[in-house]
């Protein structure tokens, strides 16, 4: 099995490859970013790439999204210890398990190995989102009801742009860019910022690398 890990880490990472390495299986590389991640699994024959995520912002979504959307073949693995947040940023994502970090190495490497085995180990792998041709036509033509304002708010959540920061670019106020947020989110029938950013880059509306708008869609 060809591996990737993306942690912060150090002492989990070199534990973790050392345990994998012993075993036979074989460590493709060790990165700290989910940019760098996604650059190597688009590049390597990957086979699962375990990511440590302690937080996941809309930019960090769209490098996960990445790795399926370039390499449907390589599944991603979530590390996390809050299951139950874990779950729902799996689900948004389409990471294919969550491993809960605080148990022991072994347990993990197990949940790994049943992912590889094409398993279905855990609730987020059974209740992923699917977002079949229909359900791609739907989220379109719900984005074709966007104003240009509201496009542009949607381009700067799929580019981690937070509410302070999209204001100074926008020059307008934070109560402002939370309206419009909002508005983006009722059109879209998304519950969170997260949601919307991944259904958007998901479906083929926004680009996940530069969060330009990717083209009108028939209502």
């Amino acid at each position: 099995m060809r591996i990737v890990i993306c942690t912060s880490y150090p002492v989990f990472a070199e534990s973790m490859s050392f345990l994998l390495t012993t075993r036979g299986d074989d460590v493709v590389a060790v990165v700290s970013t989910l940019s760098e991640a996604s650059l190597t699994v688009s590049h390597d024959d990957v086979d699962v790439c375990l990511v440590d995520v302690p937080r996941l912002d809309a930019t960090d979504s769209a490098d996960v999204l990445l790795m399926g959307i370039v390499k449907p073949s390589t599944a991603v693995v979530l590390l996390t210890d809050d299951l139950t947040a874990g779950a729902t940023v799996a689900e948004a994502v389409g990471a294919r398990a969550v491993a809960d970090k605080r148990k022991p190495l072994e347990d993990i490497i197990r949940l790994i190995d049943s992912v590889h085995a094409g398993s279905s180990p855990s609730a987020p792998s059974e209740s992923r989102v699917r977002f079949t041709p229909t359900r791609v036509h739907d989220n379109r033509r719900l984005a074709s009801f966007l104003t240009p304002r509201e496009r542009e708010v949607l381009s700067a959540l799929v580019r981690g742009e937070d509410t302070a920061k999209l204001a100074r670019r926008l020059g307008i106020s934070r109560t402002t860019v939370r309206c419009h947020v909002q508005s983006v989110l009722t059109k879209m029938g998304a519950h969170s910022r997260l949601e919307v950013a991944t259904t958007a880059v998901r479906t083929g509306v926004v680009s996940p690398r530069t969060g330009e708008w990717l083209g009108s869609f028939d209502r």
